[in-house]
């Protein structure tokens, strides 16, 4: 994990009992790191946390619940970073025949996915990006994602890092709901992009909740 994740991120993985190794990602990467584990442990199971296809089925399990309470969403909106939430809710939209597009929202500093998305092609990032939302930086979307995604989002929006901030305040003071900024995203990009979702029936995925109490005071500060 980078040195910058939330320390209530570190202490739940601590927590399931496993030995967690803070790297500087400007010094090594997190994959560079992953790889030098696999071949000091060749009997493990690598699995990354977005292109696996374990991973994506799993996330696809979100949107086939979904679609079974018969909502009648016009569109799903998901944070994207190496793109395993957001494929499996395209691979199940896809399965179910449903109509619902999926957009995917990425912070405008750490905009990979929507370069690649406008370049038609996997366009990767030089270094990790320093946006709020941490869960979104990450280099490149994963190739086994991008298979799915390239055809199947019906687009990218990005969201600024006020944009980010302010998802986190709506979400507390109108849902009375904790989400990290990674989870505010989606909400981000209605607030981002108002007239794409006007007059829709939108679902925001809020995935997840790991701020770190101060840093999270900080953010709600002043609602």
């Amino acid at each position: 994990m980078p040195r910058t994740a939330p320390k209530i991120k570190v202490d739940a993985v601590r927590e399931h009992g496993a030995e967690v190794d803070l790297l500087d990602t400007k010094v090594k990467s997190r994959l560079d790191r992953v790889a030098e584990l696999a071949r000091e442990f060749p009997a493990a199971y690598v699995a990354s946390p977005y292109d696996d296809p374990f991973v994506i089925e799993g996330n696809a399990g979100l949107a086939t619940e979904l679609f079974a309470l018969t909502l009648d969403l016009d569109c799903i909106i998901a944070p994207i970073g190496g793109g395993g939430l957001t494929s499996g809710l395209v691979k199940a939209a896809k399965a179910t025949g449903s109509r619902t597009e999926v957009f995917a929202a990425e912070p405008e500093i750490a905009n990979d996915a929507a370069r690649s998305f406008r370049a038609g092609k996997i366009v990767a990032a030089a270094e990790e990006s320093t946006t709020i939302a941490d869960g979104a930086r990450v280099l490149r979307v994963g190739d086994r994602t991008w298979e799915i995604l390239k055809d199947g989002l019906a687009g990218v929006v990005e969201v600024s890092e006020e944009q980010i901030r302010e998802g986190v305040r709506l979400l507390f003071a109108l849902a009375n709901l904790k989400a990290e900024p990674t989870g505010a995203l989606a909400l981000g990009a209605v607030i981002a992009a108002p007239d794409l979702f006007k007059g829709k029936r939108v679902c925001c995925v809020v995935s997840g909740g790991n701020a770190d109490p101060a840093a999270y005071a900080e953010l709600v500060r002043g609602i």
